[in-house]
């Protein structure tokens, strides 16, 4: 039976706690698992961006493989990092096999290629994400969405503090997904129904756990 020690990564803290992205995570590997009878030896959660290099968990887990002789295992390859040369780097590193749940029979030469595609796409993404935005600006369009803080306002929900936390959060994860919604567009998938189809077809979920509407990929949208 091989070992496997586990790896996950979301990109924000509210992520973190509220286990958004994780629990599609955690279902890859272990159906992975479940179907070759691997034994899952330990399980590493990082809540951190994917372009930072200060990754104690993944430190942790490439630790925990090299001495249990297991193999690393991540949902998909993009969990282990966005950048081509930490993927290239790790995959190199003598003792620890890499794989994705989503991709398993992938050999080195393959996964290395992916990691490379994956990052020129990203960059591509982010440039026409952040060309678009700034197009936008200077035709006037007002970005952001204006009612959110001041709707809880209205409402009486909470008081400056809590309101500027809850803005902040979904600020956050909006931004988060900003890459994967320019992704989505550039294939083609522009309408909002299309766009939350998408969202549901890989397992993102929304801010607070939930499916995506069209409603929801409107205030997405309206944050970015």
């Amino acid at each position: 039976m091989s070992r496997v020690v586990a790896y996950y990564r979301v990109s924000t803290d509210g992520q973190g706690r509220s286990g958004l992205g994780l629990e599609a995570q955690r279902r890859s590997v272990n159906e992975l698992c479940e179907r070759r009878g691997w034994h899952i030896v330990a399980e590493h959660t990082e809540v951190e961006s994917g372009k930072r290099n200060d990754r104690p968990a993944l430190a942790e887990a490439t630790a925990a493989a090299k001495r249990t002789g297991a193999i690393l295992l991540a949902a998909k390859l993009d969990r282990v990092g966005r950048r081509a040369a930490r993927l290239l780097t790790l995959l190199d590193e003598a003792g620890v096999k890499v794989m994705a749940a989503d991709d398993p029979d992938a050999d080195w030469t393959s996964l290395a290629i992916k990691a490379v595609i994956a990052q020129h796409e990203g960059d591509a993404i982010s440039r026409r994400t952040r060309d678009a935005l700034q197009a936008a600006k200077a035709r006037g369009v007002r970005l952001g969405n204006p009612n959110g803080a001041a709707a809880l306002h209205r409402a009486g929900k909470g008081n400056g503090a809590a309101v500027g936390a809850v803005k902040g959060n979904a600020e956050r994860f909006a931004a988060d997904l900003a890459v994967t919604v320019g992704d989505i567009r550039a294939s083609g998938k522009t309408s909002l129904p299309a766009i939350a189809a998408e969202l549901n077809d890989r397992h993102i979920q929304t801010r607070r756990g939930g499916q995506w509407h069209a409603s929801s990929v409107r205030n997405l949208l309206a944050r970015l």
